[in-house]
């Protein structure tokens, strides 16, 4: 019987997860270099789909000390109807779901509290994990890098299309258009980027938030208004995106987890993610 390449993978994530990385790795903080490293590994914690860097002890430019504060909760999520459960994106470095010690960097700049973890599995003996989110700076080779660490297993691919693509909320239509772009990610459902001349602009309020894709760039975002009813955060926009996404730069896309989605006039159910 044919194996389904999701299952597959996702057999996989209650596991500790590793990869060798050829890219010289560096991160720094307030101009100063504390991470140099050519040995770097992608590490996956046990449900985890997100990965971070693990490096040598010795290719850190400071202490490891013990760090024992409050690690901050687990939130579990889902990824499609029947796919196993995840660590939801946003759960804190802090929070582990393998056996080890948490650390702290330590170093002239001061303490980076709880910023590094070392697994207790003999496979990565030696290794630290390091929290992404407490460095200014990070770099492959000499590019930035931004969000999280890339994944060789995960990538996008944005695609123009002519599919006829409606969006409401609370029956209200937000956006209608035959000339999406159509941004497939790996181990995400198809994300519709619409132009904003097909899009009810009136209908959309700016929102502060932003976030951070290592494959798209800065995302803007807008909440949508139907009737008296204001949902908050339901699209997005890259301005300037990353080149993998260069195709999508500045049209709206919309949750298809939290609105009411058709292509070519047939229903499109709203898939489980940790966005939902």
């Amino acid at each position: 019987m044919a194996l389904r390449m999701t299952r597959v993978l996702g057999r996989a994530l209650p596991e500790l997860r590793t990869h060798p990385v050829e890219k010289r790795v560096r991160a720094v903080l307030a101009g100063v270099t504390i991470v140099d490293s050519t040995r770097a590994r992608l590490v996956w914690e046990p449900r985890r789909v997100i990965p971070s860097y693990a490096v040598p002890a010795a290719d850190i430019a400071g202490r490891l000390v013990p760090w024992d504060a409050p690690v901050g909760s687990d939130q579990a999520a889902a990824v499609g109807s029947d796919g196993p459960p995840v660590l939801d994106p946003r759960t804190p470095f802090s929070v582990h779901t393998a056996p080890g010690s948490p650390l702290t960097v330590r170093g002239g700049w001061g303490d980076l509290p709880g910023a590094a973890f070392q697994p207790a599995d003999p496979d990565l003996d030696g290794y630290v994990v390091l929290d992404w989110d407490a460095f200014s700076q990070w770099t492959e080779e000499d590019e930035p890098v931004m969000g999280h660490p890339h994944d060789p297993f995960s990538r996008i691919d944005c695609l123009r299309s002519s599919r006829h693509v409606v969006i409401a909320v609370h029956g209200q239509i937000l956006a209608d258009s035959r000339r999406p772009t159509l941004l497939f990610e790996t181990g995400l459902p198809a994300r519709y980027y619409l132009p904003r001349e097909d899009v009810r602009q009136d209908l959309l309020v700016p929102s502060d938030t932003h976030t951070v894709c290592a494959y798209k760039g800065v995302a803007t975002y807008w909440s949508a208004r139907a009737g008296d009813t204001i949902v908050p955060d339901l699209a997005w926009a890259y301005e300037d995106p990353l080149h993998d996404a260069t195709p999508v730069a500045g049209l709206i896309c919309f949750y298809g987890e939290r609105v009411d989605l058709t292509v070519d006039g047939v229903a499109v159910e709203r898939p489980a993610t940790p966005w939902s």
